[in-house]
């Protein structure tokens, strides 16, 4: 006989969001401990209150089961990013797009021009993982090679991918967001101007504005310029033809080919690059792309510098191994919350007190931002919030276009700032750059949050149903 579930109280459905919190800003921000203990402990927390409630371990175990099935696919692009990152250094793409992004790019401009360049590819193909997994990290290269802020200009690639993730009619965001909120897409497209836009004039103010600052001295440039372009001459040979995987990933993103299997020919096809450009082995290869690339494999008799290791020595499935290990932490503990309905507990209890159109639309931002920093998901920050405040828009007679933009303005573009998040550990691996470090640069994705509440406390870009019927 099946066991009666309770409905937790407020409080208590409360209390492992809190020690999650809590548990993350001393032991993160204090003692500078790892994420995945904490998370296990709020996990621990979340299941001893559901077995007070009658929850048994097998049904438990069946949420968190659902969410890390969930996340499967966002895993397997991630390891097939591994892949990719590994293969496109042994090929020399990689290495090729640096030495010659290095003589085209100021160092003045770079944290604007990787804003610019991943919000273009993002938006013409509709994947932020996909700019910030192929040009991004070219970027960073080139910072690295440029000695420019690293975290300036890895944020600055975030910005920009999560543009065109927010704003591309390709993007799975794009669609997910009128669907959930119940409006039409391009009229969700053309509403969220008025929070990207003035977002946008931010960051790009602030990128030309801090941009000189992060970058070096231009004597000391040049001179690691020069030293940096001197050694990877002597790793690699030049040839168009080192491009052709990069632009292979992109004509599959623009024609919407499958993500996984695109990355995995890619890669393949750049280890046979690596063997017929740069006559290095089939074995190292397959190494490079299993636990990563290393400059040893060029077979070359000579001392490498510091920053050509730290450059080259990347990539692999097994360079994504602790990531998974954070994204599985996270999803077992919003899998335990959602299925004893505690956090659905906790956002109907704080929508009760909301009576104005204006509070309506903040308090899908705080129910956005709470989903999103508990379950770590894009998709859930947008289908959860969605679902409970469609008809709260409908009693303050808010078009549904104005909840689809504040699920993205608040759920979209705030998941890849949070460090146990799928789109956060995801680009901490790619980037190379922690996501608290490169969250104060990520100026777009904060800034639409910034905007979204100013235009609902004024009440300027919010819609009406009376006014879009007539």
């Amino acid at each position: 006989m099946e066991q009666i579930k309770k409905e937790p109280s407020f409080l208590l459905a409360l209390t492992p969001i809190l020690v999650m919190i809590v548990g993350l800003a001393l032991g993160v921000g204090y003692m500078k401990l790892k994420v995945e203990p904490i998370i296990l402990i709020a996990a621990l927390v979340a299941g001893g209150i559901a077995w007070r409630l009658g929850y048994s371990w097998s049904e438990l175990q069946e949420g968190v089961i659902e969410k890390i099935s969930s996340s499967l696919p966002a895993l397997m692009i991630l390891w097939a990013v591994g892949l990719l990152i590994g293969s496109w250094v042994f090929s020399g793409t990689i290495p090729m797009i640096i030495y010659y992004g290095v003589d085209l790019i100021s160092p003045q401009y770079l944290v604007l021009t990787a804003f610019i360049i991943a919000a273009i590819i993002s938006t013409v193909t509709g994947t932020s993982w996909g700019s910030a997994g192929t040009v991004g990290v070219a970027i960073m290269g080139i910072a690295q090679g440029l000695d420019v802020n690293l975290a300036a200009t890895a944020g600055a690639v975030v910005a920009g991918a999560y543009f065109g993730d927010k704003l591309s009619p390709l993007s799975d965001t794009t669609n997910l967001a009128p669907i959930a909120a119940g409006s039409e897409l391009y009229e969700h497209i053309k509403h969220m101007f008025y929070t990207t836009i003035p977002a946008t004039i931010v960051a790009v103010a602030a990128y030309l504005f801090f941009g000189s600052a992060a970058a070096s001295s231009g004597a000391n440039v040049s001179e690691s310029v020069l030293a940096l372009q001197g050694q990877l001459d002597k790793i690699f040979h030049w040839n168009i033809i080192l491009l052709l995987p990069v632009l292979f990933v992109l004509a599959g993103s623009v024609l919407k080919w499958p993500t996984i299997p695109v990355m995995i020919i890619a890669s393949l096809f750049s280890v046979l690059l690596g063997v017929i450009v740069q006559d290095f082995s089939f074995k190292n290869g397959f190494i490079s792309v299993m636990t990563g690339f290393n400059v040893t494999m060029s077979g070359i008799n000579m001392e490498f510098s510091k920053d050509i290791t730290k450059l080259l020595n990347r990539g692999g499935v097994s360079s994504v191994n602790s990531t998974t290990i954070l994204v599985i932490c996270a999803m077992g503990f919003a899998g335990i919350i959602s299925k004893t309905g505690m956090l659905t507990k906790v956002l109907h209890t704080i929508m009760a007190k909301v009576k104005s159109a204006a509070g309506v639309i903040i308090s899908t931002i705080g129910s956005c931002l709470t989903v999103a920093f508990v379950t770590g998901s894009s998709y859930l920050s947008i289908l959860i919030p969605g679902e409970m405040f469609k008809d709260f828009y409908k009693e303050k007679n808010l078009a549904a276009k104005n909840l689809s933009r504040t699920l993205e303005d608040s759920g979209t573009v705030i998941v890849p700032l949070i460090p146990w998040s799928a789109a956060g550990a995801y680009m901490t691996a790619t980037l190379g750059v922690p996501t608290v470090e490169y969250l104060p640069w990520a100026i777009l994705n904060y800034m639409g949050v910034v905007f979204a509440i100013i235009l609902a406390l004024t009440g300027i870009g919010i819609a009406k149903i009376n006014k879009d019927a007539k």
